[in-house]
């Protein structure tokens, strides 16, 4: 048999859970009413202690909460039938609050009603869900960055930094506050998009900031190391060794690299291309590789916009159509049409890819000595 105090603290506790917050807030008439077990005492405790079990059915007497459901039970030792309460019925998400008698839980109920009222229904799960996104935020610019989240697309900073971006009203340092609660409103948009490419990157903003990019030497006597991590912006400076120079999209990619001479190739630039315009290239033969979709094919683009005699690898139709077994859906695509960088035929793919239920074929899945072939046929041919 419990009390109403120690219910009040098991239902404080099903407010901690993300899952259950989410079915009673949001799952409508179907997750209500909720029936809390109290117990009834037994014949044993009612004998031996029967001043504690009048206790315990004064106290539920005094709930005015909800509804608490009586029982009559008969025991040996009264003569009567007694009423017991038997279970507490809470019939909406105020009995909940008001029975848990917490007032962070009441200032957290009623930042979740501003934002059922204020916010795209897309967005109402995952901040009944997560509210690690909003506490200590004000509530007007949680809504502001709901309202932005709906108008942003993939690609729309073209090229400006996030503080440049003006929408629904947010000043400059809005996403330096706000990014990680943008970045997952905008996932629920987008699958997950954005965190697996980076707001930045996904938004196609300036990078602010470092980024450490890695150094391979293919060739084995360019460098002092192996492999190292170099930052963008000291890689736009520096004077690499070498003849060649290989771009590989993704750093997961190195087991498909062969030992080659005079190259040196740098890994897991993603969109942080803009050091192509210093001296780090200057002079080289230069080849891109990365994964075959539309992501991948925008790369390739601001990558030949800073070096038109770029030289693609494995990013054609025949890749794509020979392992198209292998492709995924990509579930955002980088924009309706193709960028102006690209060749006629790296037009074509795109829009092809466009039109494919699975356009999205990763670099890491294709064979590795197809892979080591043709970047070693490449450099053959420089």
């Amino acid at each position: 048999m419990k009390s109403p105090a120690e219910i009040r603290v098991m239902l404080r506790r099903q407010w901690e859970n993300a899952a259950r917050r989410e079915a009673r807030l949001l799952g409508g008439k179907e997750a209500w009413p909720v029936l809390v077990s109290i117990g009834r005492p037994s014949a044993k405790r009612l004998n031996a202690d029967l001043d504690s079990v009048k206790r315990h059915i004064a106290a539920w007497r005094q709930v005015r909460v909800g509804k608490v459901i009586w029982e009559s039970v008969r025991y040996r030792a009264t003569s009567d039938a007694v009423e017991i309460p038997a279970q507490w019925c809470l019939r909406m998400p105020s009995e909940w609050l008001e029975a848990c008698s917490d007032a962070a839980m009441r200032q957290e109920f009623d930042a979740l009603a501003s934002f059922v009222e204020h916010v795209d229904s897309a967005f109402h799960s995952l901040l009944v869900r997560k509210r690690s996104l909003w506490r200590g935020k004000p509530i007007a610019e949680v809504v502001q960055a709901a309202r932005l989240s709906l108008a942003l697309e993939p690609n729309c900073a073209q090229g400006r930094p996030l503080r440049m971006l003006s929408n629904q009203g947010n000043d400059t340092k809005f996403f330096e506050r706000s990014a990680p609660l943008v970045t997952a409103l905008l996932d629920e948009r987008f699958d997950g998009e954005v965190s697996r490419m980076g707001l930045e990157n996904f938004l196609g903003a300036f990078v602010d900031g470092e980024h450490w990019l890695l150094l391979m030497d293919l060739d084995g006597s360019l460098l002092p190391f192996k492999k190292a991590r170099v930052r963008s912006s000291e890689l736009r400076e520096a004077a690499l060794p070498g003849t060649r120079l290989l771009l590989v999209e993704n750093e997961s990619c190195q087991h498909q690299l062969p030992v080659l001479s005079q190259t040196i190739a740098v890994l897991g630039s993603g969109f942080d291309l803009a050091w192509l315009e210093g001296d780090g290239p200057s002079g080289k033969q230069v080849a891109y590789w990365g994964d075959i979709d539309t992501w991948g094919l925008q790369l390739l683009a601001r990558a030949r916009k800073a070096i038109r005699n770029l030289h693609p690898l494995l990013m054609t139709s025949e890749v794509y159509e020979q392992f198209a077994h292998l492709a995924v859906a990509e579930p955002v695509v980088a924009g309706a049409e193709p960028p102006v960088d690209l060749s006629p035929a790296e037009q074509r793919l795109y829009r092809q890819l466009l039109e494919a239920p699975r356009g999205r074929l990763e670099q890491e899945f294709l064979p590795e000595d197809l892979c080591r072939t043709t970047i070693q046929n490449w450099a053959g041919d420089c």
